[in-house]
């Protein structure tokens, strides 16, 4: 600075100074001094004043919008956090891992400390990075929000912590309001009061919603992110995965990347975008190094997306449905419990039906552990066994309706199977057969199809309570021919084939080879005493009142059918000494906080007395042994302790075999779903060994995989209580001499006090005549050359063996060589009055030959040789007489009184007469030769009259195969022939119930061809 600008400033600084100190200046400044002074208190006042006013209408305003918010304990606000839906777990056997069941939400909880530190940061980092530091609000955050909503800006940035958007999404609505958010705010700051900022995290880290998983499901909480999208557990995710998940609450279903099937998307940007956006925020906040937000923000995610999964409903459909239907019945009495009900008040439809919806609706909210009996090797077996089997059978057609048109169609229907696995002693269900193909028939054929059990009925019903009552013993005898039995219209049972009659038969054998005409005898000696009760006893839940007093319920004729797993169930009884023990599938549920909600417990039914129980498996032995299911032995890969019962329902609808073991009960069902005809050949099987060899296919498959369960080392014990004793194998009885005689004696065993003590009196002495295979009492008149000595069967001593519904009563027994020299009392001949017509004789290679008389009452034949008698042939003896040297020969017929037709024409011998000493003495010597050839041909025709029947038999066998032939052409089987025809009579159902024949064909195929005769 020069002095000419010093100068200046020193006068401007004295001009000023003077101002200043002038006295009217000063005064001047003082008032303006005053003026802004008191202004400015004035403004401090205002202002002071306006925000108290301010702050105390805010603070009204918010005590207004919370004012209906009801201060919550910490007890409520953990009650409602924590009350998210959660998808519940199903497990087989041992523990095995299932799935999870369906549900539209699926979740599944997870604790803090099993989630990775990248995800957590990263959810920090992206939804709430200041969660550490505030009490669940952040001021700051809210006033933007406020000033952006007032001022309705473009960008609505949020102001909701963690705490604020737990509490909106579980305890709050999404409504977009002020009284909401001033609700949000009150609650946000009392959960921070209460909870720990981890358990906070934990509870946002199981509601987020995050999109959809490779199934297509849609899912909630982190850990079914992890494993639904990259297939790992929480606590295993990478960086790029934590950051790619933390992403997904902003918008669940843009960034998630799987459709509704379950498939990848196409484009897969958003979702990448935005864990690239999570990942540079992670690095903002210090959460990553620069090295590691670079290679996370450089990795290719896509490659850690898993593929396509399929649900455990898709997986294994027949199981998860049982194990959900079976879950929430259970789960229904549970709850309607806990409201004070009782389980029978589940009888009203209307309360059944709400209960069952609660249940429903809990088992896929509260994440539920459900525990099975399915042992998962065993049940993957056995659907490869059933997806592979070739023997089933030809699909066919029926008429059905179309479930969307309502109309009829025509659909091709194949054969379908049925099959379950339950272990005795227990009851546990250890694996089963639904079906062949759940996407064309969702019906389970072993728990839920209602089906006739043929056959299979005989132990349950007949000879279990039979023996029970003390009414039936192995030993017992029952008639075996054709019978009428009055029950509305008459039924006229039959046995497989229209033959198979043997006169009489014991139980043993009768259930061995499943004669129908015997079960039958011997259930109208117990239908009076109530042995459908048995049924119930065995778990049957469809036994109704007419099936107490229906007679076909012995073959298995009921009203509304049986489930595989009721009727495989019920032949457990026997293997447990009696006691029946329920099957059941759910072996416990278990909540999510480990509470045990349900736990199996058996309860055992007495049903039968160990030595009925015993005796009924020691019969259905011989049925496997050498019986209707002799076959499946060989298919066996194992050797064990079985006894079981083939069955067949009426017009073959239906083919079964059940079996038990001292360890496991098994049984199979074969059938099509609209009852249809399985007879007929395919794959060179009847029906009959299809199902047996079905049945030996799976069991194997369960055996490879716990040969112990399947094959156990003991047998089948038999108890204290039981004597074998001899019996008359016709009455039953104690053996007399005269069934001695007869050689009619057998032995079995009995329940001791059971045991038979009566004499046999079946037998009268007496002498009989044959004719044909036939035989019928001698007369006083009766020639004794054509009478053989014998004995005969007292009627008055057949009434047990049900003689007033035998048809024919002389056909009891009908002779041949298996009765001996028995005859019925009341098979006569009657004389017609006349002589007989003579005979019709031919001569060749030096045989006489001629046929049966025509005349009934015929009983021999006598052979002249030159006028004298040379031979008397007994008419049940082969009608042949060899010649010997030269002579003329004819025969006579004689009848029951010895009326004696005139001679036949005469034939010579081939040798030339000579009236020389020698030759006359060598004639005579040959007469002698004859005779005594006479006497050998006596027993040689019985042997010839043996292999007539048995070359009838073969020719009857060749008919059948010949029928089975034709059936196997045509792909369509024959009805049963031995049908009642009264039993298709459309127009009266109920009666056609008890009309209908139940026969049953479970015979080999080579068996099968012997019986039919």
């Amino acid at each position: 600075m020069n002095n000419n600008q010093k100068d200046r400033f020193l006068t401007i600084w004295k001009q000023l100074t003077r101002f200043f100190q002038n006295e009217k200046t000063q005064k001047n400044a003082r008032v303006t001094y005053q003026v802004i002074w008191n202004l400015t208190l004035i403004l401090i006042i205002v202002g002071i004043l306006g925000f108290s006013f301010a702050g105390g209408v805010g603070a009204g305003y918010f005590a207004a919008l919370v004012n209906d918010e009801p201060v919550r304990s910490k007890e409520d606000l953990k009650k409602d956090i924590y009350n998210y839906e959660e998808t519940s777990e199903v497990y087989f056997a041992d523990n095995v891992y299932l799935g999870k069941l369906k549900s539209d939400l699926e979740r599944e909880e997870v604790s803090i400390d099993k989630v990775s530190e990248h995800l957590k940061n990263a959810v920090i980092a992206t939804e709430d990075e200041y969660f550490y530091e505030h009490d669940g609000v952040v001021p700051k955050a809210i006033l933007r929000a406020v000033y952006q909503e007032f001022s309705n800006a473009t960008v609505q940035s949020g102001g909701s912590t963690l705490t604020q958007q737990l509490i909106k999404n579980q305890v709050l609505t999404n409504e977009v309001s002020f009284d909401r958010k001033a609700k949000e705010i009150l609650l946000a700051l009392r959960v921070e009061k209460f909870f720990e900022k981890e358990e906070i995290l934990e509870t946002y880290l199981n509601v987020s919603t995050l999109g959809r998983n490779s199934s297509g499901r849609n899912i909630a909480g982190v850990e079914s992110a992890a494993e639904g999208i990259f297939g790992v557990e929480a606590k295993d995710l990478t960086l790029p995965q934590s950051a790619f998940i933390a992403g997904l609450p902003q918008s669940p279903f843009g960034y998630t990347p799987y459709t509704q099937k379950g498939k990848l998307k196409e484009n897969q940007e958003p979702g990448i975008n935005r864990m690239k956006t999570v990942l540079k925020r992670m690095y903002s906040n210090g959460y990553i190094t620069k090295e590691e937000y670079d290679k996370a923000n450089a990795y290719d995610i896509t490659k850690d997306f898993i593929g396509k999964t399929e649900m455990p409903s898709e997986k294994y459909p027949w199981l998860t449905y049982e194990i959900e239907k079976r879950s929430i019945e259970i789960l229904s009495v549970s709850l309607a419990k806990e409201d004070g009900y009782e389980e029978k008040d589940l009888k009203n439809d209307d309360l059944k039906d709400q209960y069952l919806a609660l249940a429903d609706r809990k088992l896929r909210q509260n994440g539920y552990q459900i525990y099975t009996t399915i042992n998962k090797k065993i049940y993957d077996k056995m659907q490869e066994v059933t997806k592979n089997y070739p023997n089933y059978g030809y699909d066919k057609t029926a008429q059905v309706v179309d479930p969307d048109t309502k109309e009829m169609k025509t659909v091709s229907e194949p054969v379908e199977a049925g099959a379950i696995l339950i272990e005795n002693k227990t009851g546990r269900i250890i694996s089963f057969v639904g079906g062949r193909d759940f996407k064309r028939e969702q019906t389970n054929h072993a728990t839920a199809s209602l089906r006739s059990n043929g056959s299979t009925m005989k132990p349950l019903l007949v000879y279990g309570p039979g023996i029970e009552l003390g009414k039936i013993s192995p030993g017992s005898v029952s008639a075996n021919v054709p019978i009428s039995i009055p029950a509305g219209k008459m039924w006229r049972p039959g046995n497989y084939g229209g033959g198979s009659y043997t006169g009489v038969t014991t139980a043993r054998e009768a259930l061995k080879n499943s004669y129908n005409i015997p079960a039958a005898l011997f259930y109208m000696k117990i239908i009076n005493q109530g042995p459908a009760s048995y049924l119930e006893k065995m778990g049957f839940t469809t036994v109704t009142k007419a099936d107490y007093s229906n007679p076909s319920m012995s073959l298995g004729a009921m009203s509304n059918g049986v489930t595989v797993e009721e009727n495989v169930n019920a032949f457990g009884t026997f293997a447990n000494s009696g006691e029946f023990v329920d099957a059941y599938m759910i072996d416990k549920i278990i909540s999510k906080d480990g509470e045990v909600i349900y736990e199996h417990k058996a309860k055992p039914v007495e049903v039968f007395s160990p030595q009925a129980a015993y005796l009924t498996l020691d019969m259905m032995r011989d049925v496997v042994n050498s019986g209707t299911a002799a076959s499946v032995r060989n298919r066996l890969a194992f050797s064990s302790d079985w006894a079981g019962k083939t069955g067949t329902s009426q017009n073959y609808w239906d083919a079964w075999f059940v079996a038990t073991n001292p360890n496991v009960s098994f049984g199979t069902w074969l059938g099509y779903d609209t009852p249809k005809s399985l007879q007929g050949t395919y794959n060179g099987l009847e029906y009959n060994k299809r199902n047996m060899y079905y049945w030996a296919d799976l069991i194997n498959a369960a055996y490879k995989v716990d040969p112990k369960l399947i094959d156990p080392d003991k047998r089948f014990e038999m108890p204290g209580g039981i004597v074998s004793r001899s019996f008359c194998g016709v009455s039953g009885l104690l053996p007399s001499s005269s069934c001695q005689k007869a050689g009619l004696v057998k032995s079995d065993l009995f329940i001791a006090k059971y045991a038979p003590s009566k004499a046999d009196d079946s037998f009268i002495d007496g002498r009989y005549v044959s004719v044909g295979s036939k035989r019928y009492g001698a007369l006083p008149q009766t020639p004794g050359e054509f009478t053989s000595g014998g004995f005969m069967l007292n009627p008055d001593s057949f009434a047990d063996i049900g003689l007033k519904y035998v048809d024919d009563p002389g056909s009891v027994i009908p002779g041949g060589e298996k009765s001996g020299n028995v005859v019925g009392a009341k098979a006569k001949l009657n004389d017609n009055g006349k002589a007989p017509d003579p005979l019709s004789i031919t001569i060749s290679n030096d045989k006489i030959t001629w046929g049966l008389h025509h005349e009934g009452d015929v009983v021999g034949y006598r052979v002249y040789k030159d006028g004298k008698k040379v031979a008397s042939i007994n008419a049940g003896e082969s009608l042949v007489y060899k010649v010997g040297s030269g002579g003329s020969y004819y025969v006579t017929a004689v009848d029951i009184v010895g009326k004696e037709s005139s001679p036949s024409q005469h034939v010579e011998s081939g040798a030339k007469k000579t009236g020389s000493k020698e030759e006359s003495t060598k004639n005579k010597d040959d007469r002698g030769k004859d005779k005594i050839a006479n006497e050998d041909k006596k027993s040689d025709s019985k042997e010839e009259n043996g292999s007539d029947k048995e070359t009838d038999k073969e020719a009857e066998a060749d008919k059948e195969t010949e029928k089975e032939t034709d059936i196997d052409k045509n792909k369509e089987p024959a009805q049963d022939k031995d049908q009642n025809k009264e039993n298709t009579d459309k127009e009266n159902p109920e009666t056609d119930k008890v009309q209908d024949t139940v026969n049953d064909k479970e015979q080999d195929t080579d068996k099968a061809e012997e019986e039919e005769e």
